[in-house]
């Protein structure tokens, strides 16, 4: 039982729990004393009441190997009793005989039979012993609204608040019934028997000494096994084994990542290269995609300057458009490369995120990770053979499509204008192209000059007879007399 408490020890103020746990405490007792609720919640048995035979959880026997197989350890506890315990226990195989000392765990009805364990109590405390700090290690009996109801020592029934479960988020604790834990001794208080134990703190001490060996031995450039942990907007928290790094969304994938919840999940196993180590800090910066293929290493190979294929838009901006040839590589289309028969004001005018397009790589930049694209290109160039479809001094049919202060730009066909300059427009005096001209308006042209490597040509409208134009008439009697005939000398000889 438990030793006699001084009235210096009852009005003890709780010792080391902060604010927060402690309004967590209360809030899961309810103003009841531990012992009152663990007996609400899951109500203890008599002595000796539904036991099996002699033995009870918590309790120390010693058993004698009856079989070993590959993953279990039959024994015999007495001249009734057998348990089960699994062979990753020991360190090495045990020889049929052995007498081996055990902590009963539970009791399997349906295998009827003694689960068993070789890992004690890390301390068999009592109410004598027991003090704050102290590791135990319990069985987990119980669960109610506010925590664990953990058994330890034998008898001592302990409470852990939900908070100090894990240092990770627990959904569903109902899963850890009946399971062995180790927890640390955060508050005794032995005038209302009340022993308040954490798990979480045990898995802080490990981590923190787990963390001082890894951050000694880790170096950047290892490639290191992880597990997420936690993912974020800007990208995923990786456990080394007690020690956390952040894989930015941009160290992801070699492939643009806009979320990183579509690329990994907490819980999921990776593999991951350390960046940068930030002793001072202790933060660490890793990355995933470099683990495996750079997909640029053979990009030149792949997508030589010149190949025509199809790329996926991935971005639009006011300059052009970002295309995927393979994930992890990009390249950008100019809007000025995008058509050859439009004047766009933003690529949008013509493409859409998503859309499949035809290509032509027109350059490669290994060093700085740059491909120049175009689609233009990758189609038929209008203005080849220009100059031969519109021979200088020849008449063609156009339509305005543009007008300035200095001309009218003028389509021949798609892809290909000729301008007509304001000067060209009339013999007499223009002051304003519109005076003159109206966009959309089909007019016949003459060609004064092709520049087909310049994509250029010079139009004139001046002295073109338009359509619906007629000629300058004629006034009878005005035009000139014709000149007389002049009479052939007569040939010699009288011949005519």
């Amino acid at each position: 039982m438990v030793d006699s408490v001084s009235d210096q020890e009852k009005n003890q103020p709780l010792s080391g729990l902060d604010a927060e746990l402690e309004r967590e405490i209360q809030d899961a007792l309810g103003g009841k004393s531990l012992e009152d609720l663990l007996n609400e919640a899951s109500p203890r048995p008599k002595e000796g009441e539904a036991r099996q035979g002699p033995l009870a959880p918590g309790q120390f026997v010693k058993a004698r190997i009856v079989s070993v197989d590959r993953q279990n350890v039959l024994v015999e506890i007495g001249p009734k009793d057998q348990g089960m315990i699994p062979l990753e226990q020991f360190e090495a195989e045990p020889a049929r005989g052995d007498i081996v000392e055990l902590e009963v765990s539970r009791y399997d009805r349906d295998e009827d039979m003694w689960v068993l364990s070789r890992h004690g109590a890390v301390e068999r405390a009592t109410w004598a012993d027991l003090k704050e700090g102290q590791i135990i290690e319990g069985m987990i009996e119980g669960l109610n609204k506010g925590g664990l109801e953990v058994k330890f020592g034998g008898s001592i029934q302990g409470f852990m608040p939900l908070s100090q479960i894990s240092i990770y988020r627990v959904e569903d604790a109902s899963g850890l019934l009946g399971q062995k834990i180790r927890a640390q001794v955060i508050e005794v208080n032995r005038h209302e028997k009340r022993v308040i134990v954490s798990a979480r703190a045990v898995m802080e001490l490990e981590q923190e000494e787990s963390r001082a060996k890894l951050m000694a031995e880790l170096a950047e450039g290892d490639v290191r096994d992880g597990i997420v942990r936690q993912v974020m907007p800007y990208g995923a928290f990786v456990d080394m084994g007690g020690v956390d790094g952040l894989v930015h969304v941009s160290q992801l994938s070699y492939a643009r990542v806009d979320d990183p919840a579509k690329v990994v999940q907490p819980g999921m196993k990776v593999k991951v290269k350390v960046l940068k180590i930030d002793k001072e800090t202790g933060k660490i910066s890793l990355g995933m995609k470099q683990v495996g293929p750079d997909p640029w290493d053979e990009i030149e190979s792949r997508f030589p300057a010149g190949m025509t294929t199809e790329g996926l838009v991935t971005r639009l901006a006011d300059f052009g458009a970002f295309c995927q040839l393979t994930p992890g590589v990009e390249g950008l289309i100019p809007i000025g490369e995008i058509t050859w028969t439009q004047r766009l004001r933003h690529p949008s005018d013509m493409l859409k995120v998503g859309e499949t397009v035809s290509i032509k790589v027109l350059a490669v930049d290994l060093e700085r990770k740059r491909i120049s694209l175009s689609i233009k290109q990758a189609l038929a160039n209008p203005w080849s053979g220009a100059a031969q479809r519109y021979p200088v001094q020849g008449e063609i049919d156009g339509t305005v499509k543009r007008l300035a202060e200095f001309g009218a730009f003028i389509e021949l066909e798609p892809g290909v204008e000729g301008l007509a300059h304001i000067s060209e427009l009339s013999e007499e005096r223009v002051r304003k192209v519109e005076d003159v001209l109206q966009v959309g308006q089909a007019v016949r042209a003459k060609v004064l000059e092709v520049d087909e490597a310049g994509r250029r040509i010079s139009l004139t409208i001046k002295n073109v007879l338009q359509a619906g134009q007629e000629l300058p008439a004629v006034e009878i009697g005005s035009a000139a007399p014709a000149a007389p005939k002049k009479r052939k000398t007569p040939l010699k000889g009288g011949l005519e």
